[in-house]
């Protein structure tokens, strides 16, 4: 019986697909493996957010091969959607699947065949259901593909138009959750904001939630938002859910606007701010994480300040910094302003140190406060000690170690961080 070893690179929407791949492939007889010794055949899932998730698909595979000369390659995501045509004449894969090919990887395996449909065809959802999760939460995938096209992304070259999962599917997936004994469910996506844009019945994300409210989930998050699809209404909303976790994304990017405009991003760094503000005004210790992106194309280094100092009096509670990677048939390729990569990691690196102070800030906001743990299912690897996640989305260390308080949900006060930079609570 062959055994296989699956890799994933990057997003949600990948690690999700990456479980129904092992699915599909358990249920046709193929045996799991974590060993890269014992896999007849090793699977990548892969990213193209930009140049480097890229280059890491390619070294991946490489060093499988080099490692283990006679296993069978699959290379499926984002890259081998947008690349297809130069990694097959590098010769280095031996099956490749575009990103809504990728389900049928177990006929693709029998013909041992390439599969890249034109993404753009694909005019509806790919509904996938998961029967068997194990992890702690599990993520439900209610759309797919973005109507956006930003300057500088390729993502809608990778994953097309914005297509969104069915009420039915997405509450028959959670029902099967709930009914398993998973307690958080996150809703992901590649633009979720955008969910039921393509229905024509003025649908859209709150009348989602709306109807997840009255499943038996206990808990929920959502994927990353785009500022203005974050309204008055759906605050309201979530402001008065006892199962919504307080934990926003914002697709922020930047928070200059000379940069927001070139890179093709309709809002302002000013309405950023004051959508934070709010949601801090209105969430008890809300979580708020963004995406920003330095070295644009055109950014002087007055822009970035701005951006930076933007940043300093932001309600982020953390900032994921990205210094800015060209891709292929993007307009921003074709900017004029380059910046080094020098100069973008100087900028980057003065971000990350901003990003830092502003999570330690945050950590130190919670400490002495109360909250609700859902412990994970499975207790710490180096320590033996339970851990879990609160609802504004901070990592908990406790000393217990009774296997039976595994998957629930627990009031816990949050003590002090210890020498490892571990956030430690006890069970109240």
């Amino acid at each position: 019986m062959k055994k296989f070893l699956i890799k994933t690179h990057g997003c949600k929407s990948n690690q999700l697909e990456s479980e129904v791949i092992k699915e599909k492939m358990t249920a046709a007889g193929y045996l799991e493996t974590t060993n890269p010794v014992e896999a007849d055949i090793f699977i990548l899932n892969s990213c193209s957010v930009t140049e480097n998730a890229d280059n890491e698909a390619l070294r991946t595979i490489r060093h499988i091969k080099n490692k283990h000369k006679n296993i069978y390659t699959v290379l499926t995501g984002c890259s081998a959607q947008l690349n297809y045509e130069k990694i097959k004449e590098l010769g280095l894969v031996d099956l490749i699947l575009g990103n809504n090919d990728k389900f049928e990887i177990v006929s693709a395996l029998k013909r041992q065949e390439n599969i890249v449909n034109d993404i753009f065809e694909t005019k509806s959802f790919n509904n996938q259901t998961i029967h068997n999760y194990f992890k702690t939460r599990g993520y439900v995938k209610i759309q797919d593909g973005c109507n956006n096209y930003c300057s500088y992304c390729t993502i809608p070259l990778a994953r097309g138009k914005s297509r969104s999962n069915s009420e039915k599917n997405i509450l028959e997936q959670i029902k099967i959750y709930t009914d398993s004994g998973i307690k958080e469910i996150v809703l992901t996506g590649i633009h979720i904001g955008q969910w039921g844009m393509d229905f024509n019945d003025n649908r859209e994300l709150l009348n989602l939630l709306e109807k997840i409210e009255e499943t038996d989930i206990i808990r929920y998050r959502l994927g990353s938002l785009n500022t203005i699809e974050v309204n008055d209404r759906l605050l309201d909303f979530l402001s008065q859910s006892q199962k919504f976790c307080p934990h926003f994304h914002m697709s922020l990017q930047s928070l200059n606007d000379k940069t927001l405009s070139s890179m093709n991003r309709h809002y302002s760094a000013k309405s950023c701010l004051e959508l934070m503000e709010k949601i801090d005004d209105i969430f008890n210790k809300p979580f708020i994480g963004s995406d920003i992106i330095v070295g644009f194309p055109g950014e002087s280094e007055a822009d970035f300040d701005v951006t930076y100092n933007n940043a300093l009096i932001s309600k982020l509670s953390n900032i994921h910094v990205f210094p800015y990677s060209v891709r292929n048939n993007t307009k921003a390729a074709q900017m004029d302003g380059q910046i080094s990569f020098i100069e973008k990691q100087k900028r980057a690196d003065i971000l990350h140190k901003l990003a830092q102070k502003k999570y330690n800030d945050f950590i130190n906001k919670n400490i002495g406060t109360t909250s609700q743990l859902l412990v994970e299912k499975r207790p710490d690897k180096k320590t033996g000690c339970l851990k879990g996640v609160t609802k504004n989305y901070l990592t908990v260390y406790l000393e217990e170690k009774d296997l039976n308080l595994c998957n629930t949900i627990q009031n816990i006060k949050i003590l002090s961080l210890d020498d490892n930079k571990k956030l430690l609570a006890k069970i109240l």
